[in-house]
């Protein structure tokens, strides 16, 4: 091999000892400037029988599309495949390369280097034009990466937690994640309880009583479904969604309470603007400097703008104190206190008083909350990349192609280590 042909190897990082390039040039292709390395790929044997005695029948080119190191030209190998005819079993032979698998025109570095893309938070579109390919060729190298079918159904994580998220075609989509590794577990088409309950109990009974804890929302029926799939966990509601529903609860009772006034009032004003210091830990308020309150011209601390606010209503106070008192209670883990809290009598706004029984109903996992560490910050973050992942295609209408996406992603540096073991020649 010349010192030029190597050159040119080790610029492309190609190996294949078949394949020797001969040129470069700058031609044209399909109507655009593209850069083309011409090559030879050698047979100097049958593939069918492995006999030497054979004779040349010339060659068949072909361009194969080569990742471009820079975005100016797009890359082209033009590949004289040499065939051959074999005097002995009197059959046709072509020669093969690394470079390309057979019958296409795609590198393999080209599908390597898209499955890298897919890691990143990229559509297929800008893939696509990065890597000088077209959108249906991103869709068939994830097609072809896939996810896998086959689960070990003689495991399951110790911590699981539930949730659901909006996918292809606005459906809820039901996910399951280890709560302590935080790999994703299952994603199913729907978020369905006969669905759910149909794939967990594809597990045996000896394996889902292994699972210690369950973490979810509010969800009517994740509770009953979790005690009856899985009878040795505990379920846990998450402290999110606990905080998140007393915020709504005093917010309701602190709009209505503010509609009752004229707009631009002191008391309007107070409830208005200042919103964000209700739901504030009452011992991170402020207490000792005064700041100056435009809006309700005047210097007060943000103790007392909280205080005046409060003292319009009985009710909107009652409302504050018990959203303060619970929330205190789950952050200091005091299970006698949040049991005592939630049996308030307390004359409070109509919709703290539903939360109230739906937390009654609830009470032993809303007390398992306090109890336990775990809960649902891991999978919410997971939800978060999966609707970035959905937003950056402006959504996805194949969710094979969603759910292959998500562990792409989730996978990502491992992918990019093994990709280049994943295009191979056939």
């Amino acid at each position: 091999m010349s010192s030029y042909n190597d050159c040119i190897k080790f610029s492309l990082n190609i190996k294949d000892p078949l394949l020797e390039f001969l040129d470069i040039s700058i031609g044209k292709y399909r109507n655009r400037d593209a850069k083309f390395y011409h090559a030879v790929a050698h047979l100097d044997q049958c593939l069918n029988c492995g006999s030497t005695n054979i004779v040349h029948n010339g060659h068949l080119y072909s361009n194969v599309r080569y990742p471009a190191l820079d975005a100016s030209l797009p890359v082209f190998i033009r590949v004289a495949k040499q065939r051959v005819i074999c005097r002995d079993c009197h059959m046709n032979s072509m020669a093969e390369t690394e470079l390309v698998e057979k019958y296409c025109c795609i590198s393999n570095a080209t599908k390597r280097k898209i499955i890298g893309s897919l890691t990143e938070d990229w559509s297929m579109k800008s893939i696509a034009r990065q890597t000088s390919t077209s959108t249906n060729t991103v869709q068939r190298v994830l097609e072809r990466y896939g996810y896998s079918t086959v689960e070990d159904i003689d495991w399951l994580p110790e911590y699981l937690a539930f949730d659901e998220f909006r996918g292809v075609g606005r459906q809820l989509h039901f996910i399951a994640i280890d709560g302590h590794t935080h790999k994703i577990v299952k994603v199913l088409p729907t978020r369905l309880k006969k669905d759910i309950i149909n794939y967990f109990k594809r597990f045996p009974l000896t394996v889902r009583n292994k699972v210690k804890t369950v973490t979810m929302d509010l969800n009517y029926y994740y509770d009953i479904m979790a005690k009856e799939l899985f009878p040795n966990a505990q379920v846990i509601l998450d402290r999110f969604h606990i905080v998140q529903m007393l915020n709504r609860s005093f917010n309701s009772c602190r709009i209505q309470e503010m509609k009752k006034h004229k707009k631009g009032a002191k008391e309007y004003n107070l409830l208005k603007y200042y919103w964000k210091l209700y739901l504030k830990p009452f011992e991170d308020l402020e207490k000792v400097k005064p700041y100056h309150q435009p809006r309700l011209k005047d210097t007060l601390t943000q103790e007392q703008v909280v205080a005046d606010g409060l003292r319009l209503s009985p009710e909107l106070e009652n409302t504050y104190n018990l959203m303060q008192d619970i929330s205190k209670a789950l952050r200091d883990r005091d299970t006698d206190k949040l049991k005592d809290l939630i049996k308030s009598k307390d004359h409070v706004g109509n919709m703290m008083h539903t939360t109230l029984n739906t937390f009654k109903r609830n009470l032993h996992d809303i007390l398992n909350a306090a109890k336990f560490d775990e809960s649902n910050g891991c999978l919410e973050g997971t939800n978060r990349k999966i609707k970035q992942i959905e937003r950056t295609a402006y959504g996805y209408a194949n969710f094979t192609h969603l759910i292959t996406r998500i562990q792409l992603e989730e996978k990502g540096a491992i992918i990019k280590e093994k990709a280049s073991s994943w295009y191979i020649a056939a």
